[in-house]
C-alpha cells in the first residue's frame, strides 16, 4: 500500500521539509508516504476566496489516482487515538487500495475534496498552521505502522 500526503503549499521553511522527510524516509518500502505538493492560490487583499478554494481542490483531486481511498484532514472529521490510526490503517491495507490523504490550506479544503474523501480525519481540534501539520501526519502515521509492526518506536 502507498500513503500518499496531497498538501497545499510549496515552498515550506527548511524546518517543516526537514521534518516531514525524517518521518517520510523511516516509512518501508512496501508502504512508501508520498508528498505531492499542490500551489497555493494567491491571496491577497480581493482575492476571491471560493475561486482559490475550487482551484486548489481541482489541482488535489486530479492527482489523486483512481480508486484511492480519500482521506480528507477535517475539523468535522472523526479524532483517532494512535491505536485508532493503527486499526484504520490496517483496515486500508485489508482494502487493497492507495490511501490518498488531504490537507488543505489556509482556509481548509475545498468542498469537492470533502465530498469526494472515503474518511475524515481531525488531527486536532486546534487550528494548525497546515505546514506543521505535514509532520503530525508523517509522525502520526509512522506511529500507527510501528504500533502494527511491533517496532519499538511506539512506546506507551
Amino acid at each position: 500500500m502507498k500513503l500518499q500526503l496531497i498538501a497545499v503549499g510549496t515552498k515550506m521553511p527548511d524546518w517543516v521539509t526537514r521534518g516531514f522527510e525524517e518521518y517520510q524516509r523511516r516509512f518501508p518500502r512496501d508502504m512508501p508516504l508520498e508528498l505531492i505538493e499542490i500551489p497555493a492560490g494567491k491571496r491577497g487583499k480581493n482575492a476571491d476566496i471560493v475561486r482559490i478554494l475550487q482551484k486548489e481542490g481541482e489541482l488535489m483531486l486530479a492527482a489523486v489516482p483512481k480508486g484511492n481511498h480519500i482521506v480528507s484532514l477535517d475539523l468535522p472529521g472523526k479524532n483517532w487515538t494512535t491505536p485508532d490510526l493503527a486499526e484504520q490503517m490496517t483496515k486500508w491495507q485489508l482494502d487493497g487500495r492507495d490511501v490518498s490523504l488531504l490537507i488543505g490550506g489556509p482556509e481548509g479544503l475545498a468542498p469537492a475534496c470533502k465530498a469526494a474523501a472515503n474518511q475524515s480525519w481531525c488531527l486536532s481540534a486546534l487550528t494548525l498552521p497546515h505546514p506543521m501539520v505535514r509532520i503530525l501526519v508523517g509522525e502520526s502515521l509512522y506511529r500507527a505502522w510501528s504500533v502494527n509492526n511491533n517496532h519499538p518506536y511506539h512506546r506507551e
